[in-house]
């Protein structure tokens, strides 16, 4: 089964509200109203960590999304380029899925291709970011809220995010220094966001997803110079 066809195993959304009864002289109050004015009430009397915690459980509530605005990239600098909405899920993670992971990818061609591949709705696949060999330049196709379809594995789909390199496995040229800072940079900075450690067990090639039959990033890509590049990158506060 395809992830475009799997279950969501996601909470259902559905609208919610009282049975129509009248028990009182008063128009009855919805369930999301008191949801919305005791979670207000609430974090006024909280201090700023209970606050924050009581914010994450907000958006675990069937019925809400967070706040998005159109064109918003996640990474600094980014260009946003959306891919097609049959090459990823709308999703709200990490509060419905936690992200765990960075997956590494090659893409086997030019970034002009992974682009252009990403935006096709029959292609069923993209990343979430795509890093040119030129000049480093990055694009972000798919938000980090959504899962993407990358990594060929259900469930590293859902708790990682996907960045494409342009390149090919076999040609060590195609991956420049200019590759390797702005992906160290890009791979830290997720990392930041989502509090996980900087190495090997949470940044992993797609030849490393259990299941899949891709050999990317492949034997050329550099991964003690890279790791290198990524534990140096200064930390960003949240």
């Amino acid at each position: 089964m395809n992830e475009r066809n799997a279950p969501d195993h996601r909470r259902s959304r559905r609208a919610d509200g009282t049975d129509g009864t009248d028990r009182t002289s008063r128009p009855s109050i919805g369930r999301r109203a008191l949801l919305v004015g005791g979670v207000a009430a609430g974090l006024g009397a909280l201090g700023y960590a209970a606050r924050d915690e009581v914010a994450r459980t907000w958006w675990r509530v069937p019925g809400v999304d967070r706040p998005r605005t159109e064109g918003e990239v996640d990474h600094p600098g980014a260009d946003w380029l959306p891919a097609s909405e049959a090459n990823w899920r709308r999703a709200d993670r990490p509060y419905d899925y936690t992200v765990d992971r960075v997956v590494i990818h090659v893409i086997q061609g030019p970034y002009p291709v992974a682009l252009k591949v990403f935006q096709d709705p029959s292609h069923r696949a993209a990343t979430h970011y795509v890093v040119r060999t030129s000049d480093g330049k990055v694009t972000q196709m798919v938000r980090e809220l959504d899962v993407a379809y990358h990594a060929g594995n259900r469930e590293y789909n859902e708790r990682s995010v996907g960045i494409e390199h342009e390149g090919f496995v076999d040609r060590p040229e195609t991956i420049t220094d200019a590759t390797y800072r702005a992906s160290a940079a890009l791979t830290a900075g997720i990392c930041d966001r989502y509090g996980l450690p900087r190495d090997r067990e949470h940044i992993i090639g797609h030849v490393e997803v259990p299941g899949t039959d891709h050999t990317d990033p492949g034997p050329h890509w550099d991964w003690d110079r890279y790791m290198r590049m990524v534990r140096d990158v200064p930390v960003r506060k949240a």
